[in-house]
């Protein structure tokens, strides 16, 4: 993988928003157990990664803590984009024992979703090794959080299909019907979307000639069997880029990328996610004075 430097990362003030709300709903008006603590107790930490993993999310993990402890020293050995091995030490923090403990299931829980966000994405991206085709993401996120997995998919190697409805026509099905025919719904999306991609959806091949002929950006083969694929790359010529989509799988994967599509959409990179096993012990080593 790529270190994080390589990619675009959210800006701050995306990354304090996420992380307002998670300590919001999780703090609430105080920490009842950390005010058992002594007041400036000082605290070693160790992040540890119980499985192997591609890392995602420093930057989430790192805000919960300081927005709570602003001198809070934390020291990553794993960055994003980077393998970390199973337990292994990812993380080393030096702070206030009660900002360490206040943040500690926030933090995890950013670091643990994003890191199997990108640790999902590297396994399709390397069941497409050797092939031309990119593995994008969907719309298929946790609410709230789609900029932040967006972003853990491009840790894992994967590619950004459009953000959200803004910023890409994707005409689809319900789309076609309402518009009067893909012909139609394309000349729509060129008067009233002039700067915007425009894929069209297609379900079978009189379609997919109805929208290279349409002049649609990109198509997209909805459910289409590995034949019907291979015969659409070889009917398209490299006219029109081709992306495939829908009940596309680890199994699945390489057989769809070695028909010829250029891209293939995988929403279980965003929906089906198991947190990554992650622990975090700490070691009170200061206290002040009763």
């Amino acid at each position: 993988m790529t270190q994080a430097s390589s990619f675009a990362q959210p800006d701050a003030a995306q990354i304090a928003a996420d992380v307002q709300r998670a300590l919001a709903e999780d703090v609430g008006q105080g920490d009842a157990t950390a005010g058992l603590l002594p007041v400036h107790a000082q605290a070693h930490a160790e992040l540890t990664c119980r499985e192997q993993a591609v890392i995602a999310g420093c930057a989430w993990f790192d805000a919960c803590f300081r927005r709570l402890d602003p001198a809070v020293h934390i020291d990553w050995l794993v960055r994003d984009g980077e393998q970390a091995t199973a337990g292994s030490v990812i993380c080393r923090l030096h702070g206030d024992a009660r900002s360490l403990v206040t943040a500690e299931r926030a933090a995890l829980n950013f670091l643990q979703l994003l890191s199997a966000t990108a640790t999902i994405t590297a396994g399709y991206v390397a069941a497409v090794a050797g092939t031309a085709a990119q593995v994008l993401d969907t719309r298929k996120t946790i609410p709230g959080l789609r900029v932040a997995q967006k972003y853990a998919v491009r840790c894992g190697g994967g590619h950004n299909q459009r953000m959200g409805l803004y910023d890409a026509v994707l005409i689809k099905e319900n789309h076609i019907i309402a518009a009067g025919g893909i012909t139609a719904a394309v000349r729509a999306a060129r008067e009233r979307q002039p700067g915007l991609m425009v894929e069209v959806e297609v379900e079978n091949l009189p379609e997919l000639s109805e929208a290279i002929a349409a002049g649609a950006d990109r198509i997209m083969l909805d459910n289409f069997d590995l034949p019907q694929m291979a015969e659409a790359v070889r009917h398209t010529a490299g006219r029109v880029p081709l992306e495939a989509s829908g009940n596309v799988d680890l199994q699945s994967i390489g057989p769809v990328a070695r028909t010829g599509v250029d891209f293939i959409s995988v929403g279980a990179l965003t929906k089906h996610v198991r947190a990554v096993d992650l622990s975090l012990r700490l070691r009170v080593n200061q206290a002040s004075p009763a």
